[in-house]
């Protein structure tokens, strides 16, 4: 069983690829994950391939930095992809539908500090940072409280 925290290093954007196709498998309704990290860190990045990964039929997957949040049908079901960079006050978060997306959609959120005291307490936390001496090398920290999380990521340790 895998225990919170857990650090994956990534050397590459395939490698990036590889872990983002290895969490979508394990993702279901009701998933929260928060992604946090500086501009550039990979954030959209990975959330772009869980998407993909999820999708019976490849479509683009824009960041949703000027929309605040993107929807997709997949296998999985309902995907809400948000980027609240652009957020100035949690109670925009009412007016996006967000909050009520948690219990029945995918949620993956950029710049979760924004959601205040919002976030989902059994969400999964993704901390990415990039490596100071390597382009393409990012560090993934992953936090949960919700013990589902420790079964889940079992196959990330071998993506």
């Amino acid at each position: 069983m895998t225990q919170s925290p857990l650090t994956i290093t990534t050397t590459s954007a395939e490698a990036s690829e590889a872990l983002s196709r290895a969490l979508a498998a394990v993702l279901q309704p009701g998933d929260c994950l928060l992604f946090s990290g500086p501009i550039g860190a990979g954030k959209t990045h990975i959330c772009r391939h869980i998407i993909q990964a999820l999708l019976d039929v490849p479509e683009d997957v824009p960041s949703p930095t000027f929309t605040l949040v993107q929807t997709y049908e997949s296998r999985a079901g309902e995907i809400w992809h948000a980027d609240l960079y652009r957020l100035t006050d949690p109670d925009e978060l009412q007016e996006l539908g967000l909050i009520d997306a948690y219990t029945s959609a995918i949620c993956l959120i950029e710049w979760p500090d924004r959601l205040g005291d919002s976030a989902p307490a059994d969400a999964l936390h993704i901390d990415i940072r990039p490596a100071e001496d390597a382009e393409q090398t990012r560090h993934l920290l992953f936090e949960w409280k919700d013990q589902k999380w420790s079964n889940r990521l079992e196959n990330l340790t071998h993506a």
